[in-house]
């Protein structure tokens, strides 16, 4: 068997996530506590700002930080960075083709981007992204993070999600990804190297 990650988001159904042998990775701050996370990936500015102003609490996980971050230490608040640097695991700031921006790359594109392309995981195994599944946005990290969870923008965004997901299975095609939900009604065209794995809580 090869480098096995498991990719813990922070939908309804990251509840199917059972500790197993592998890389764990989470999506800004975890909904439940999961043991030995290698790192918590972060992209937005709204999350370096409340891990500035103190409101969200990070440090016992390191980090892998995405483009905003990057601008955030480097540029907006150097403070920032002198404070946080011991926590930044890396910058990783690559952006597909499939991608227009990245504004358009959420948290789960990229961190799964990020297992696939630099840690060269093997089998990446997938909870919590029930956008893929269902018309379902929430997410735990608006509990602690206010976001727009209007119906259009829910629309709009998952409009321009999926076919970003649909673009990292291609991309990755050497790769096996096995993605836990409650059901197999997939909104996307899944190609052969995706299982879906149904399972209850």
């Amino acid at each position: 068997m090869g480098r096995v990650a498991h990719l813990i988001g922070n939908g309804d159904q990251s509840q199917l996530y059972k500790p197993a042998k592998g890389i764990k990775i989470t999506c800004n701050l975890p909904p439940f506590e999961i043991e030995n996370v290698f790192a918590t990936c972060i992209v937005d500015f709204k999350m370096c700002r409340a891990l500035n102003e103190g409101s969200v609490n990070l440090s016992s996980f390191d980090w892998i930080a995405g483009f905003r971050p990057h601008k955030y230490c480097t540029e907006i608040n150097p403070k920032f960075y002198m404070k946080h640097a011991s926590r930044i695991r890396k910058f990783y700031m690559e952006l597909p083709d499939y991608a227009e921006n990245y504004t358009n790359l959420n948290c789960g594109h990229f961190a799964t981007h990020y297992i696939c392309n630099d840690l060269n995981a093997d089998e990446i195994h997938l909870y919590g992204f029930d956008s893929l599944f269902d018309s379902n946005m929430r997410s735990y990290t608006d509990l602690v993070l206010n976001s727009d969870r209007g119906e259009i923008n829910n629309f709009r965004l998952m409009e321009n999600w999926r076919p970003i997901w649909e673009g990292i299975f291609n991309e990755f095609s050497d790769k096996q990804f096995v993605m836990h939900h409650h059901h197999n009604a997939c909104k996307f065209k899944k190609p052969d190297n995706v299982e879906i794995r149904v399972s209850k809580k």
